[in-house]
């Protein structure tokens, strides 16, 4: 059986990807008839699907001997949106060192070693620092946020991240009074991550903020997402969510923070800084050379509620509006 859906909004036909294998669909009946599936577990299981229950069962995924993260609730959480399902949010990702299409991430990110994991701390700092992954995840309480994703290729979702702010790890970090700017870069290796050529930049991944962006309570050091520690595909072990920008800011799979004087190199900007800027904020009033950027397609949604119009800073104005206060957004893109 093939659960199939419509066309998409610019005419495409939604990728085999999205669409439930009936080998998985009758996996999913067999564990039900089993009685593993029972009570509160059956209902999770029906929100989240075959697909999901496959994905926790494979070896690959069996990081931990629990993916439960403890979570608090959190005041910055937006409210009154429809989540993305789990399925589409782990697997329609944009992750290029495993793969160009949406449905490579997914998978191809299972070789991605998550333990040990270290970020290394260097730059104008008091002192250099190296935190464990666990020590990070101890630095303080984890919050569930509901945030809006949006890509600059015009797609959004509404994702429940789990983390804290990051301002609670730069204060960690000890950074001197001359940072300006700080630098993210991506864990790189060749060996592993085998369709890195396929996309033409240079890595490691790069990605950088202003410190101010970077001290916002919005910024989010994230560990996963739906409760769980972060799938391979959408960044784990540890990742930034910036939501009021365009989802590429958001670095995955951190292995280095630097704090600098002055505005980093970013790997997006670099590859072509006519279509993408440093700062990259959600703006439907600055338009990619290509596309406009004045509306968007949110994934999983219904044909007819698919297409929406884009906010500027993706609905986030008040908490971050300020921070470009007197700047040119249309130079300063």
């Amino acid at each position: 059986m093939l659960i199939r859906k419509h066309n998409l909004l610019d005419g495409s036909a939604i990728p085999t990807s999205e669409i439930t294998p009936q080998a998985k669909y009758e996996q999913y009946k067999r564990l039900s008839r089993r009685g593993l599936l029972t009570g509160a577990g059956a209902v999770a299981a029906t929100a989240l699907g075959a697909d999901r229950i496959a994905d926790l069962l494979a070896p690959s995924n069996r990081v931990h001997a629990s993916t439960k993260l403890e979570t608090v609730k959190s005041p910055l959480t937006t409210t009154g949106e429809q989540l993305t399902t789990l399925q589409d949010v782990t697997h329609y990702n944009n992750f290029y060192e495993f793969g160009v299409d949406k449905s490579q991430p997914a998978q191809n990110a299972g070789t991605l070693p998550t333990r040990p994991w270290t970020i290394k701390v260097s730059g104008l700092v008091k002192a250099p620092k190296t935190f464990d992954i666990d020590t990070l995840l101890k630095l303080h309480p984890l919050e569930e946020r509901v945030y809006r994703h949006r890509c600059v290729e015009r797609w959004s979702m509404v994702i429940p991240w789990v983390g804290y702010s990051l301002s609670e790890l730069t204060k960690q970090c000890e950074p001197l009074a001359t940072a300006k700017y700080v630098q993210f870069l991506s864990y790189f290796d060749p060996k592993v991550e085998k369709w890195w050529s396929e996309s033409g930049i240079r890595w490691p991944y790069s990605e950088g903020l202003r410190m101010d962006e970077a001290m916002n309570p919005l910024t989010l050091l994230t560990f996963g997402l739906y409760g769980d520690i972060l799938p391979n595909q959408n960044g784990a072990p540890v990742r930034l969510t910036v939501p009021w920008k365009y989802g590429y800011k958001s670095a995955k799979s951190i292995v280095a923070i630097k704090f600098l004087s002055s505005q980093p190199p970013t790997s997006w900007n670099d590859q072509a800084p006519d279509e993408y800027g440093f700062y990259s904020n959600v703006n439907p009033n600055h338009d990619h050379p290509r596309w406009s950027q004045k509306y968007e397609r949110r994934i999983g949604q219904a044909f007819y509620a698919q297409q929406r119009t884009t906010l500027m800073f993706n609905g986030y104005t008040d908490q971050v509006g300020s921070l470009y206060s007197g700047m040119d957004l249309n130079r300063y893109y």
